[in-house]
């Protein structure tokens, strides 16, 4: 049986600006009127990256717009928000960091089959120029030739 998630919000740009060497799940700490926004698809991870502070995963600039019926329960909508990870994850990525041109880039949030919220996380290298150009004729090259195909 496949797993039930609902997209709530997608990074394509990121996968324009890195390689996405390996991806992890990671569950967010929200408050109450934080995942009813995130329920309405209310929330944006394009400017997002994650930092590891403290033996800590957070996740900065994800922006979470105030629910409506929220009044005095709203949170600031740009908040450092903690991630949860394993131990060993964190260790294993701050080694990873250390290396040359690696950063942690936020990629999907979605809400899985258990109602909660999980953030997916990739451990990228940032791309050239020339890199974005290549990908770039690669994918019009493709298109073109599904282009011609359904013409014949």
């Amino acid at each position: 049986m496949k797993k039930q998630i609902k997209l709530q919000a997608n990074n394509k740009k990121a996968y324009h600006d890195y390689f996405v060497e390996e991806t992890y799940e990671a569950g967010i700490v929200l408050t109450g009127t934080e995942i009813k926004s995130i329920r309405q698809g209310k929330v944006s991870i394009k400017e997002a990256y994650v930092r590891i502070r403290n033996g800590e995963a957070i996740v900065m600039g994800m922006n979470i717009s105030p629910y409506e019926q929220g009044n005095r329960f709203n949170v600031d909508p740009l908040r450092d928000r903690k991630l949860l990870l394993h131990k060993q994850e964190i260790r294993k990525l701050t080694g990873k960091l250390t290396l040359q041109g690696m950063t942690l880039v936020p990629l999907k949030l979605y809400i899985n089959e258990d109602g909660r919220a999980k953030l997916e996380i990739g451990l990228c290298r940032g791309k050239k120029n020339y890199d974005k150009r290549e990908a770039i004729a690669k994918k019009d090259a493709q298109r073109n030739m599904e282009r011609s195909m359904r013409k014949h």
